[in-house]
């Protein structure tokens, strides 16, 4: 299965997996992107094109920002005694793509762990009053504050800083999203759209079911 997107200006052929550089993206290491406008997405024999865009995601996760090698811009005039030099280098974004669609990319296998010699049985004690398990690390933001959620596919820590920023701070608040907020936040952050995209609201009421 592969597709193709359109970021930067650009267009890319990437599959489940890929590692690639794009222009500049605007996002941290390690959270998760939609890589621009989908123009075709291919399943074996089903390919589906757009007109000129489908209504589909690519989602990747940035593994780090760079810049490219330095080359030289050299400008001249004939006869003018105008002579120009300078130096660019190029700033990209290295991703990993880990959905087309509905597709995602499959868990990577745990190294198996080594065979240790089985320990000597301890002696035996008297039996110690059993703690109460601690609460869960994902039941509340990384700040103590409502919920995590960076749990929401499409949400990363910086979008997560930006929501409590606005007030929202928990899944309840975004099942409750309406059109006009929605819309209200896409502008305030910049997002185009991207609550709608990837289905937060929905994914917040699945969260509050369990």
């Amino acid at each position: 299965m592969y597709a193709v997107v359109k970021t930067g200006g650009k267009q890319y052929k990437v599959a489940i997996g890929d590692k690639l550089r794009v222009e500049k993206l605007v996002a941290e290491e390690g959270d998760s992107v939609n890589l621009g406008d989908v123009l075709l997405v291919a399943d074996g024999d089903n390919i589906t094109v757009g007109s000129p865009f489908l209504d589909t995601a690519v989602t990747a996760t940035v593994v780090g920002h760079g810049r490219d090698k330095k080359i030289k811009v050299f400008k001249m005039k004939r006869r003018k005694n105008y002579r120009r030099t300078q130096g660019h280098r190029q700033s990209f974004t290295e991703v990993e793509i880990t959905g087309i669609g509905g597709a995602k990319a499959a868990a990577k296998p745990k190294p198996a762990a080594e065979k240790k010699a089985a320990p000597k049985p301890a002696p035996e004690k008297a039996p110690e009053k059993v703690a109460e398990p601690a609460a869960k690390e994902h039941d509340h933001g990384p700040d103590g504050i409502g919920d995590n959620l960076t749990t929401i596919n499409g949400i990363g820590p910086v979008i997560e800083k930006k929501l409590h920023g606005l007030g929202i701070t928990t899944f309840q608040q975004i099942a409750e999203l309406d059109q006009a907020r929605m819309d209200e936040i896409n502008e305030q952050l910049s997002f185009k759209g991207r609550i709608e995209r990837e289905n937060w609201v929905e994914q917040a009421k699945e969260l509050i079911k369990g």
